[in-house]
């Protein structure tokens, strides 16, 4: 466990100083014709040892028979790691590396066996093949190709009896590592089996969700499409179409244009390419350059060549992503090479073979973006600037496999030194050493040759672009490494981005838009997951996020804002007395109650006037306190509620309001009684100086309060908040509690006018003087007319404005009997008191 995280401690601490390092820029020119020759050739080295000193004039004598393709360079590299072991003192003492190579390799296998077989007999050719015994062992290097090195193997296999060992240093693949079948190769290159985390990591970096892919249609490609689509299921990417290309000639031909049109249509503006540089893929690859197909391509580091033939600057948001395996760089390289001939090795034809390193740090002080840089600056600027050659992967590759094998072949000598010369061709002997080497090279990188123990490849991010006069510029704006935790791997340098592209962002390349705030993703029957419509969130449902599946519910204290992408908090309202509406009723109650006062003390003033002792004045004493608590009842609904102005609101409004109603009935049966009595018969009489009117009053209350006992004992009023009748407003109200026992007392107060006006409408034909028939008519006609419109009405509004509907009906009904009772006797007594006198009354009696 220790070991862990004294390893993990180390690895950030790698992460951590090349954050703070100035990544390396490249630049490399095209060669003026690209040649389709340099597609499929292919270079095979032999290695041996001698007992001699190599010189510069044995590298020239083999390195001038070469042709000067673009693929020269690994010549170049072979021939610069053997010096370097040749110079080592620490390995193969004594000894020299001999080598020999056959650039013309490809042509055919059995020219390939033919020459190894004449090197028995003539060293100059192969210097590896010395026969000093029947059974030799062939050490050779081959590549790029894959296809090339599984048929020599194959071929060597058939024809020597796996006599031959073989390092294979292009790009690897899975059937070389095949141990059954290819016993004796080795490949130098890593897997790349994190190759498809690594570029989706850098899809998800730039919000890319809608990728084409072109790879070729073998198994290769195959296997790079499941790790791919596997990847990209986990992060929710799309495919914006999958072009495999087959590998036939003849069927690709008569596809091509289907694969063009593809491309050319789709939206996306990102293709990853996966394949061989030599297959028909890299034909289509060429086609879609030189149509001028402007995409970002992102690819391996074997597809880094500036093949455009197009002389002009693409948009510097295209170009080239390259995903390379990291390594150290290499020293010394330009040095080796150009001491070997200064004249024919110059830097602009070094520049044609492999990238050249300039200095990075020295043009971003001078000019703010690559694309400014490189349009101002001259060649022989940047061959100024320039410091050494930067190794390749299959470079690098052709460099550890020449150490490799002289590291086995150093272990071979030690084990076998009384008689090396027979021991060094036993390629089982050398076979078993070569498997278990392992070693640290010049430039501080373990290789280890056994195929169980290699360990998954860390990369480098290159972004590539082409200019004019065949000028291509690499640039290193990121590192993807496996072993750091979920969402640590990927580190890219913005800074270096930023002046390559002139932006820190991307292209974007998705299939639809971002849904923003506010809005939230619907996808249609046989869309693909990264396409969708962006549909607005439903009512009182917000979304604060880009892309989201489902929009949030406010809260019910909360509400949703215009542009539904946060909740703001409800406004808490209710019938309030800072209101205009709750400021208007409360001066309507006020003055209605102080003028019923005023009311009262006229009558108590004019008490034993003939109209005020008419149809008995302790009623009207009743009915106008009893209007004073009416007036005053609508204050308990007025301000915020709580649980005893709640209760009290509707007990007082059942008692106040039984209390006048039945009042007002009291009168009546006394105005029916009193112009009854002159008829014969003592029981009227009775009940009319009994007082049996004043038991009405008492009768009727004590009902409505037995009502209203049941009503709190089953379910009494309570504060109740409505949260959904205002859009933005939490209503605070009184909720009825039981709204059957709440129409109980409200119909019992109708029962009771409705039995009064009754009664006063029968009484309304009696003589005038002094009767209180007509006057008590209307006003419980009045008094009906305001509660029946009371229902429709109240049950339309909504918040504080049913509160206001009940008690604008309240202080309505109150005023109609107050007005139609009471004023016309005010009237008389204040304005014409000479109608408020018995004579008057005696008068209008006998007429």
């Amino acid at each position: 466990m220790l070991k862990l995280c004294l390893l993990y401690l180390l690895l950030n601490i790698a992460l951590l100083v090349t954050s703070v390092m100035h990544p390396r820029c490249f630049w490399r020119m095209k060669l003026s014709e690209d040649k389709d020759a340099d597609l499929v050739t292919c270079y095979i080295f032999f290695l041996q040892l001698w007992q001699g000193i190599m010189d510069i004039d044995f590298f020239n004598k083999r390195l001038d028979l070469q042709k000067p393709t673009k693929n020269y360079r690994y010549a170049l590299a072979f021939s610069f790691a053997i010096d370097e072991v040749n110079k080592n003192p620490d390995i193969l003492p004594n000894i020299s590396l001999a080598f020999g190579i056959n650039a013309d390799g490809c042509k055919t296998v059995f020219e390939i066996y033919k020459e190894t077989q004449s090197s028995k007999y003539k060293y100059d050719r192969a210097p590896n093949y010395v026969c000093t015994q029947e059974t030799v062992c062939s050490v050779m290097l081959s590549g790029p190709n894959w296809a090339v090195s599984a048929i020599i193997a194959q071929a060597m296999g058939l024809l020597t009896s796996q006599k031959v060992l073989l390092l294979t240093y292009g790009p690897f693949h899975p059937i070389l590592s095949e141990s059954e079948q290819f016993p004796y190769l080795y490949q130098m290159a890593p897997k790349d089996t994190s190759l498809a985390l690594a570029m989706v990591s850098l899809i998800l970096h730039f919000n890319w969700n809608w990728v084409g892919l072109a790879i070729s249609d073998n198994d290769e490609g195959i296997q790079f499409l499941s790790y791919l689509r596997r990847e990209m299921e986990k992060s929710i990417l799309c495919f914006a179409f999958v072009n495999m290309i087959p590998v036939e000639l003849h069927l690709y031909i008569s596809r091509a244009e289907v694969y063009y049109k593809e491309i050319v249509t789709s939206s996306t503006n990102v293709v990853i390419i996966y394949g061989d540089t030599d297959s028909t893929l890299a034909v289509s690859f060429r086609m879609w350059e030189s149509q001028g197909i402007q995409r970002i391509w992102v690819t391996t580091s074997q597809w880094d060549a500036t093949t455009n033939k197009k002389d002009f600057t693409l948009g510097l948001q295209h170009g080239t992503i390259a995903f390379a395996h990291h390594h150290a760089e290499i020293s010394g390289f330009k040095t080796f090479v150009q001491t070997l001939n200064p004249v024919k090795y110059s830097n602009e034809y070094l520049a044609k073979l492999e990238w050249m390193k300039f200095n990075c740090e020295a043009s971003t002080s001078m000019c703010k973006t690559l694309k400014n840089c490189s349009s101002n600056a001259s060649l022989e600027a940047l061959m100024i600037e320039t410091v050494d050659m930067a190794f390749g992967d299959e470079s690098y590759g052709i460099y550890n496999a020449v150490y490799a094998v002289a590291h086995a072949f150093h272990e071979l000598l030690l084990q076998t030194m009384d008689n090396w010369k027979v021991h060094i061709f036993n390629c089982s002997k050398m076979h078993s050493i070569l498997r278990k080497t392992q070693f640290t090279n010049p430039s501080g990188d373990r290789v280890n040759m056994n195929k169980k123990e290699n360990l998954e490849a860390e990369y480098n991010i290159f972004q590539i672009l082409n200019f004019p006069q065949g000028l291509g510029f690499k640039v290193k704006i990121g590192k993807f490494s496996p072993y750091f935790l979920h969402g640590q791997q990927l580190h890219l340098y913005e800074d270096v981005l930023e002046w390559a592209t002139g932006n820190r962002q991307m292209l974007p390349s998705v299939c639809s838009s971002d849904c923003g705030p506010g809005f939230r993703k619907f996808w249609q029957e046989g869309m693909s997951d990264c396409c969708f419509d962006c549909n607005p969130c439903p009512e009182n449902e917000v979304s604060n996020e880009t892309n989201v599946d489902q929009c949030t519910s406010c809260p019910e204290e909360q509400y949703a804002n215009s542009e539904q992408n946060h909740c703001i908090d409800k406004v808490v309202i209710f019938l309030n007395y800072g209101d205009t509406l709750g400021m208007a009723l409360v001066l309507m109650a006020t003055c209605l109650s102080a003028f019923t006062f005023v009311i009262l003390g006229v009558f108590v003033i004019h008490q034993d006037t003939p109209i005020v002792k008419a149809n008995n004045r302790n009623l009207s004493y009743t009915l106008l306190i009893s209007l004073v608590v009416c007036f005053l009842c609508p204050l308990l609904y007025i301000g915020h509620p709580n649980s005893a102005s709640c209760i009290l609101q509707q007990i007082v409004f059942g008692v106040a309001f039984t209390v006048a109603v039945s009042t007002v009935l009291a009168k009546t049966v006394t105005v029916v009684l009193a112009f009854k009595i002159t008829n014969p018969g003592r029981r009227m009489r009775y009940y009319l100086v009994s007082g049996a009117p004043k038991y009405i009053i008492a009768s009727c209350t004590i009902i409505q309060t037995i009502l209203c006992a049941i009503w709190l004992g089953i379910s009494p009023p309570s504060i109740n908040t409505d949260a959904h009748s205002e859009h933005g407003h939490i209503i605070i109200m009184c909720d009825k509690g039981s709204v059957t026992a709440f129409y109980i007392v409200l119909g019992y107060h109708g029962t009771l006018a409705l039995g009064t006006f009754i009664v006063a409408f029968l009484a309304r034909n009696l003589p005038d003087t002094f009767n209180e028939a007509k006057l008590l008519t209307f006003s419980m006609l009045l008094f009906c007319t305001v509660w029946v419109a009371f229902l429709p009405v109240y049950h339309s509004t909504k918040g504080k404005f049913m509160v206001a509907v009940e008690v604008f009906s309240i202080l309505a009904s109150s005023a109609g009997l107050l007005g139609c009772i009471f004023i016309p006797k005010c009237y008389i007594i204040l304005i014409r008191p000479e109608r408020n006198s018995l004579k008057k009354l005696k008068e209008k009696a006998s007429s």
